[in-house]
């Protein structure tokens, strides 16, 4: 029984410094189930205002690139009207043009994220991870699958994410991602969390 636990807790040990497995994934849900509890009201209340102030449906669901390039479809608050296009927003030459009256706002504080807990508690995604590409990204695809990153569950948050977010070029988030790959731990995804929450709070990274 004592060759059990201590196998147990070495077991655990390991995936903390790996930030990855059973661990990981129990957190997750975890984390999803009671965010999606205290957040269901505000969740109901944005979705009515992206209704009530443009044609279209509250959530938008686009293919983004999951683990070992598989494409799954992940949900945001519609942010932007219906005819913007289907391309990364610093692909564009003035996504401001397409943004709804409450999209702006909503990309601020990343409120139109909230809707991947869903993919949280699906198992898409993870809080942590790099950040899910588009399906027509290839340059970023590409850089990923070369450096291996492509074996890593997507995340909300990101090392990239928390910095520079939309301010960085793709080689240069490839490189941050890398980063995580090689260096991923239990400890290492709590700092990025929190990172993220202050990030978040001063609406830094952002520029669309």
């Amino acid at each position: 029984m004592v060759r059990d636990l201590k196998t147990g807790w070495k077991e655990t040990v390991r995936e903390m410094r790996e930030g990855g497995g059973t661990l990981k994934r129990i957190c997750d849900v975890l984390l999803s189930l009671f965010l999606l509890c205290i957040l269901s009201i505000p969740m109901i209340l944005i979705a009515l205002f992206v209704k009530l102030t443009s044609k279209g449906p509250a959530l938008y669901w686009s293919d983004r690139m999951g683990i070992n390039n598989t494409i799954f479809r992940m949900p945001k608050f519609r942010t932007m009207r219906l005819d913007a296009p289907e391309m990364a927003t610093h692909l564009m030459d003035d996504p401001s043009l397409y943004l709804t009256s409450v999209g702006s706002f909503l990309r601020k504080f990343s409120l139109d994220e909230l809707p991947q807990l869903w993919s949280i508690m699906k198992g898409d995604m993870s809080f942590v991870g790099p950040r899910p590409a588009l399906y027509n990204q290839d340059d970023l695809v590409e850089l990923r699958t070369q450096k291996g990153i492509q074996k890593l569950i997507p995340g909300v948050t990101g090392w990239a994410q928390v910095n520079g977010r939309d301010e960085l070029p793709i080689p240069v988030k490839v490189e941050f991602d890398e980063y995580y790959l090689k260096n991923r731990s239990f400890i290492l995804d709590l700092k990025i969390l929190w990172m993220t929450f202050i990030k978040v709070l001063k609406a830094e990274g952002i520029q669309h």
